[in-house]
């Protein structure tokens, strides 16, 4: 009888925690992201839904450019707006979403030149600042 009701309130007290966020995260934090992870700070959600692009060099070849990979996230405030953060190009690494800053700050992993990355594998570390 004690087992029963002790599952009861298990089942009952997860059952209506539907939320798809975790726990709040301190503003300037780095965090990272699998794709379809979101992270949650006072007033805005942040969602990395993917990278496209990924035209970065190898690390175990010679380029002549470093090569560029679009980090997509998706912002919510009030609005809610798609980016494309670039690793190539810091002045497209990060943007603003009314009061936030919202930076990409490192792709993983990095590209080989012997495999292929999935695209579940890909992990975006980003920070959020208020302006």
């Amino acid at each position: 009888m004690r087992f029963t009701l002790i599952l009861w309130c298990l089942v009952v007290g997860t059952a209506c925690d539907t939320s798809p966020v975790g726990p709040i995260v301190p503003f300037g934090e780095p965090f990272t992201l699998a794709p379809d992870g979101i992270a949650a700070f006072d007033g805005v959600l942040v969602e990395f839904t993917g990278v496209s692009g990924d035209s970065r060099c190898p690390a175990d070849a010679v380029c002549i450019q470093g090569g560029d990979a679009l980090v997509h996230v998706r912002v919510t405030t009030d609005v809610r707006r798609e980016y494309e953060l670039h690793t190539g190009d810091s002045t497209r690494a990060a943007v603003v979403h009314g009061s936030f800053r919202i930076s990409l700050i490192d792709l993983q992993p990095y590209p080989f030149s012997s495999r292929t990355i999935d695209e579940d594998d890909y992990r975006a570390t980003l920070t959020v600042v208020r302006e």
